[in-house]
């Protein structure tokens, strides 16, 4: 039977070292030592000497092989996560899209499109419903405990509130300039709007449906999230800061410069750990702030990144990038980070949803074509392709 090197102090460290394949210094020299023996008796004691050279050497050649072959076993970071696409989900209906919301209890994917909000089952991918008249919807969020959502209108400076039962719009409420991401916060029990062009805050009651407070923020903001414990962290893209805001009194408690990261998008938190997950598409970089204090901790070259999931329980970080691909994180402990793959998805795919039922990810995106340079605008973008827009699942 082959077994490990033993040239450690016990079998327990060897293995952690050697494959299995590596036979035994210490048996090859017994078995060599024996049939030199044999070859003794046989042979007289007059070709000892070049019996002991020919040992020699086999046995130099032997310590060479090793040397050459042993390598140490790959780290956590070199391991593949196993994460790859497993279908597109289609829908036909014209428009553009930006977030994309995913209740994985309900079983049920809400995706901006345009001037609607698609629901889609995610077991099967089937349209199970379509909540209207949200121009230019960006984002929308679930305050499950009052059976409402609630959506971000950017072109009608709105918010729209309905049923999660049956997709009824139940009120309009006024928002700043261009609202943007939106988010519901179980801590303070309100919902967050962040205005891009106004560079505020909406705070929403969803028990009353009225605007209880309006945040200046001085400077463009993204994604918010919430601690659970009564702060609001939201991405600063213009000024490249995470604004800190008290649930309680609405007010701005810090702005935590991000170092290493340009115009950050996409946010996530680990809140076991305090940890945040900024996703930078200015420079395609991760920065991972400490929450308590805004210590940058580490940062991480990725994609053209607009969208950022955590996984609480895989300990997971996903960015979706727009130039097609999800990057992805492991969060070892509160202060070890390490880069672990590239998954492949598909281009324009940039904002991320996650399913925390399953750990899939739901990205959606849309076929693109080249769109004709005028004296106008030399760098046009790129154009959808009509009934191309849907939604790629990503899981093992």
């Amino acid at each position: 039977m082959i077994k490990e090197v033993s040239i450690f102090e016990n079998d327990h460290q060897a293995g952690k070292f050697f494959p299995a394949f590596f036979i035994s210094l210490k048996e090859a020299f017994v078995k060599i030592k024996h049939l030199l023996f044999i070859q003794i008796d046989l042979l007289a004691c007059v070709k000892f000497q070049i019996i002991m050279k020919q040992f020699k050497k086999a046995l130099a050649l032997a310590c060479v092989v090793s040397a050459t072959l042993v390598r140490p076993f790959p780290t956590s970071a070199q391991q593949k996560t196993g994460f790859h696409v497993l279908k597109d989900i289609k829908i036909a209906s014209p428009g553009g899209w930006d977030y994309i919301t995913v209740d994985g209890a309900d079983k049920k994917i809400y995706a901006s499109h345009g001037t609607q909000v698609n629901i889609l089952s995610t077991t099967t991918g089937d349209s199970i419903g379509v909540i209207s008249n949200t121009n230019g919807v960006h984002g929308i969020a679930l305050a499950k405990p009052f059976g409402k959502g609630y959506t971000s209108n950017g072109r009608d400076n709105s918010c729209t509130a309905f049923d999660l039962k049956t997709n009824k719009a139940i009120a309009t409420i006024p928002a700043g300039t261009n609202p943007d991401a939106i988010f519901y916060d179980s801590f303070s029990k309100k919902v967050y709007a962040f205005n891009g062009r106004s560079q505020d805050a909406t705070v929403i009651d969803p028990a009353t449906d009225k605007v209880v407070a309006t945040i200046p923020l001085g400077a463009k903001p993204e994604t918010g999230v919430s601690d659970g414990k009564g702060k609001i962290f939201v991405n600063a893209e213009t000024t490249n800061e995470i604004v800190v805001i008290d649930a309680n009194t609405y007010k701005i408690l810090n702005r935590y410069k991000i170092e290493g990261g340009e115009e950050p998008t996409g946010l996530d938190i680990d809140r076991a750990t305090n940890r945040l997950f900024i996703g930078c598409g200015g420079n395609k970089t991760m920065v991972v702030m400490d929450a308590t204090n805004g210590k940058n901790l580490t940062k991480f070259s990725i994609g053209n990144c607009d969208g950022v999931a955590f996984d609480p329980q895989l300990k997971l970080a996903y960015c979706s990038n727009g130039d097609g691909t999800m990057s992805v994180i492991k969060e070892v402990s509160a202060d070890q980070f390490e880069f672990i793959e590239n998954v492949p998805t598909e281009l324009g795919a940039r904002t991320i949803g996650i399913d925390l039922t399953t750990h899939h990810l739901f990205l959606p995106t849309a076929q693109m074509e080249a769109v004709a340079p005028t004296a106008e605008n030399a760098h046009p973008r790129p154009k959808m392709i009509p009934g191309t827009f849907h939604v790629v699942e990503v899981g093992k």
